[in-house]
């Protein structure tokens, strides 16, 4: 499992594709938690949609782009 979890809010633009904004982190807690993740956000998704991915190892673009 990863050490964290970048969170991110979808945005579609008007070309159609839809981009990821991050939006804060998420920690997974240990098995013996009596919760599952914490998660910190520096901003607030005005569309109310989070989506978690794991970290990747070049973070060279923050906004990953999907058809």
């Amino acid at each position: 499992m990863a050490k964290y979890f970048t969170v991110t809010t979808p945005e579609t633009g008007k070309d159609g594709k839809t981009r990821f904004h991050k939006v804060g982190v998420a920690f997974p807690q240990s098995e013996s938690a009596k919760s599952h993740m914490t998660i910190q956000l520096f901003a607030t998704p005005i569309n109310g949609e989070l989506v978690l991915f794991e970290p990747r190892s070049d973070d060279a673009d923050d906004n990953p782009v999907t058809e």
